[in-house]
């Protein structure tokens, strides 16, 4: 008959790792990159760092703030070299904008949360001096650039959410053609400019797209003054 095995003393666990907002933010992280957003809820989270949802909430307030928290750590993979070096400020600009649209893009799901979650970590306040200075180097006044660098980071969350979302959705390829035949079908009695322009409304790469509406965004930020 065999023994049975003596009970095992809590004591003798290897003590788990204390709970940090830091470890939390990068548990969250790699949780999102394996697999993805949707999955990464507060209950999931603690289940990998083997712990309770209600500990967490003592770091974290909830999800929003935990989305905000993602995309603070991921903002410092936005490439802000471009910033700094010499030539056009404007292309500077775009460039910026662009590296901060692919980090997001990188993360489906995430630019979509982008559009709500508020970060104002360290990562987020470089990639927002580094916009300022350059509306500054171009001579954009202050009041103009405050509301500018905002109306930038909207219009780039956007263009990254729109994207996403169309790469995430199965019927994505079919809505697009959809689109484009109802543009080619538009009458020119009812819709006289819509059918002048036809397929031109949803020409051009989107690369191309994104910079142009960037360049006249910039350019309007720095020709707009802000109203009394």
């Amino acid at each position: 008959m065999t023994p049975n095995p003596q009970p095992r003393s809590r004591r003798e666990r290897p003590a788990k790792p204390a709970l940090t907002r830091d470890g939390i933010i990068g548990t969250a992280v790699r949780i999102m990159e394996a697999e993805g957003l949707q999955k990464l809820t507060m209950r999931r989270l603690a289940q990998e760092l083997d712990t309770g949802p209600a500990s967490l909430y003592v770091y974290v307030a909830n999800t929003a703030e935990l989305h905000a928290a993602i995309l603070e750590a991921l903002l410092g993979e936005v490439d802000l070299v471009a910033a700094a070096a010499t030539g056009n400020w404007r292309e500077r600009v775009k460039a910026v904008l662009a590296s901060y649209i692919e980090v997001l893009y990188a993360y489906p799901g995430l630019a979509q949360s982008a559009l709500i979650a508020r970060p104002s970590g360290p990562h987020y306040l470089d990639l927002v001096e580094a916009l300022l200075a350059l509306l500054d180097e171009g001579g954009v006044p202050a009041g103009q650039a405050a509301w500018g660098v905002d109306a930038l980071l909207q219009t780039a969350t956007a263009t990254a959410a729109e994207h996403s979302g169309r790469r995430q959705s199965a019927g994505a390829e079919d809505d697009w053609k959809a689109l484009a035949a109802g543009l080619d079908q538009a009458s020119p009695a009812r819709h006289p400019h819509v059918a002048a322009l036809g397929a031109d409304l949803i020409s051009g790469p989107p690369t191309a797209r994104r910079d142009w509406i960037l360049q006249a965004l910039v350019n309007g930020i720095a020709h707009t003054p802000r109203p009394r």
